[in-house]
């Protein structure tokens, strides 16, 4: 009691702050259904008696034909009252939906990024995003329906007292089976969703991979098609096998609970028939009380199930609840005082990072110097701690050890959006949104909607003011064929308009990741030999592999296995002859078509 207590609140908070007028108009029209039910009994019983008193020949009394109307009356009334509370608790159950919903989305936005390395963070994300959009239904109907069963007990239950004062009590006996599997049925559901949400996660991706457009041209060249939806069919086959053990253990305690109840309901009209049999009961009575016990049935079922309901959706919104307290949890560690707008140096000083859920560190004792308006290169092989590097410079990770300061002062002092209000950063692989290109450009700062002169001044720094211009509709194209009158761009095209992205943010700071890796040679150079213009004085660090781009940088940070190896400017790194020196030769001999050495 005490569970569903906590419950009922949890729902009624839920449902009133979705819409409380139109839960109150709810609350009217339950109690109002419940009232035509109770009168629904109370005039059989007055047209039974009229029935049972007519003789041959007596034609229709008033009495017959006032109860006659009144019953059609009360049961117009009654499908009337059913079909506006399914329209309004459809409309409430939504409302209920979208803000449980909107607060999963605030959580999942606001969460630090390292629980996006986490297989059981995708696992639970998946489990509330379902949850969110069916379970706040669910407990509006069975909080209706609590009310609503509630509400009729009473008043068909008072009918039924009247009749004779035992009744009552051995029909709500009944109900005693049903709570108790009713609860373990609820927990099996959980415990079943729990468990297949992993295979349902890889059901979908691999729906992805088979629907969507990029993955598109790759299953259709490797003729991934038939081996994929294998994939698919075999997986949804597993799932049908287990929820087919799943039902039948509910099916069982359902079977179990119902014929406890039921019983218990052929005791209850058996003490009716001995009552009847001892003159205790009229015949009369005895016609409205099999329609109030009936009826009384259906409204103590309605009630459990809907008690039911709670029970199951409290065990999902529970997990919803926990989801959505990480959000908090990382508002809390992000928390701190408004970072400064600017910056003399950076540094990172024995900064090591270890990604969630593995055992080797991406970053092994790290130590470099950012100075306002150097350009900062980082270079070396794959896997080397490039990348992850310029998360942590971004504010999108705390270092597992060590720390970097602004100006000598450790960054988990700041709230960690204001750094990252600090810094504008464009990944290799960056997102291309299927809106329109002024919002592409314009998401850089979005806080307050597009600014037209920004755009135009970001697209025409970063050389996508040509391309941009010459569409259908200009800056209000989509850059998406998957809308209609949309337009997609080639990947030199769409690199433009992520470099022009990190433009449009304006911040002290800005971080490219492989800016230039779809650009072709002659717009690569072009870029580079204008990048110390185009910062108008900012500080940037960027990323790449190609050697050739790095040269004009004022300090290049050589990384190897996690480890800054070298640091210099290019003429002092080829001069040490180092690994910097190695990966130079090799990469222009490839161009060169010469020996990595003389």
């Amino acid at each position: 009691m005490g569970r569903l207590w906590r419950l009922l609140r949890r729902s009624t908070q839920l449902v009133w702050g979705a819409g409380r007028s139109l839960f109150l108009g709810l609350l009217v029209v339950q109690v109002l259904a419940a009232l035509v039910l109770a009168g629904q009994v109370l005039i059989v019983e007055s047209f039974l008696s009229a029935v049972l008193t007519l003789g041959p020949g007596d034609g229709v009394p008033t009495s017959l034909l006032l109860a006659t109307l009144g019953l059609a009356g009360l049961m117009a009334l009654a499908t009337l009252l059913d079909a506006v509370r399914g329209r309004f608790s459809r409309y409430l159950g939504e409302s209920v939906a979208r803000r449980t919903y909107q607060d999963v989305l605030d959580a999942a936005t606001g969460v630090s990024l390292r629980y996006f390395e986490s297989a059981a963070f995708y696992d639970r994300l998946q489990r509330v995003e379902a949850a969110a959009t069916s379970r706040p239904f669910q407990v509006t109907q069975a909080l209706l329906g609590i009310v609503g069963g509630l509400t009729a007990t009473v008043g068909v239950g008072a009918v039924l007292v009247g009749i004779h004062p035992v009744l009552l009590p051995l029909l709500l006996l009944g109900g005693l089976p049903l709570i108790l599997t009713n609860r373990r049925e609820s927990r099996l559901e959980f415990g079943f969703t729990v468990d297949q949400t992993p295979h349902q996660r890889r059901r979908a991706y691999l729906s992805y991979l088979l629907t969507t457009r990029e993955e598109a041209k790759e299953v259709r060249a490797f003729d991934l098609g038939r081996p994929l939806r294998a994939r698919f069919d075999e997986l949804y086959a597993a799932y049908l096998a287990d929820l087919a053990r799943h039902l039948r253990r509910r099916l069982t305690l359902s079977t179990m609970g119902n014929l406890g109840s039921a019983v218990v309901l052929t005791g209850t009209l058996l003490v009716l028939v001995r009552l009847i049999g001892d003159g205790a009961v009229s015949v009369a009575q005895a016609g409205a009380a099999i329609v109030a016990i009936r009826m009384l049935q259906g409204q103590v079922q309605t009630l459990l199930r809907s008690t039911q309901s709670i029970f199951e959706a409290g065990l999902f919104l529970h997990d919803v609840d926990e989801f959505m307290a990480l959000g908090t949890v990382a508002r809390d560690e992000e928390a701190g005082a408004p970072a400064p707008e600017g910056f003399e140096e950076i540094s990172v000083e024995d900064v090591r990072f270890t990604y969630p859920g593995s055992e080797a560190e991406a970053l092994r004792g790290v130590d470099l110097r950012i100075r306002r308006g150097q350009v900062v290169a980082l270079v070396g092989e794959n896997g080397s701690g490039k990348t992850t590097l310029a998360k942590i410079l971004a504010g999108l990770y705390d270092p597992t050890d060590g720390a970097v300061r602004w100006d000598g002062r450790d960054t988990r002092e700041y709230s960690r959006v204001s750094v990252r209000e600090r810094v504008a950063v464009i990944f290799q692989d960056f997102v291309r949104y299927a809106f329109t290109a002024r919002e592409n450009i314009a998401f850089g700062r979005y806080a307050d909607g597009p600014d037209d002169e920004r755009v135009a001044e970001a697209a025409a720094r970063s050389g996508a003011a040509g391309f941009l211009t010459a569409l259908p509709q200009g800056y209000d194209t989509v850059l998406s064929r998957i809308f209609k009158g949309g337009r997609d761009l080639s990947g030199g095209q769409w690199q433009r308009v992520a470099i022009a992205r990190a433009f449009y943010r304006d911040a002290e700071l800005m971080i490219l990741d492989e800016p230039t890796a779809a650009l072709d040679p002659r717009a690569e150079s072009r870029l580079y030999e204008s990048l110390r213009a185009v910062l108008a004085g900012r500080t940037a660090v960027f990323i790449s592999h190609r050697f050739s781009s790095v040269r004009s940088a004022d300090v290049i940070y050589v990384l190897d296995e996690g480890r800054v190896v070298e640091s210099g400017s290019h003429t002092e790194l080829m001069a040490r002859d180092g690994m910097y020196a190695e990966l130079f030769r090799l990469q222009a001999a490839a161009y060169l078509d010469a020996p990595a050495r003389e």
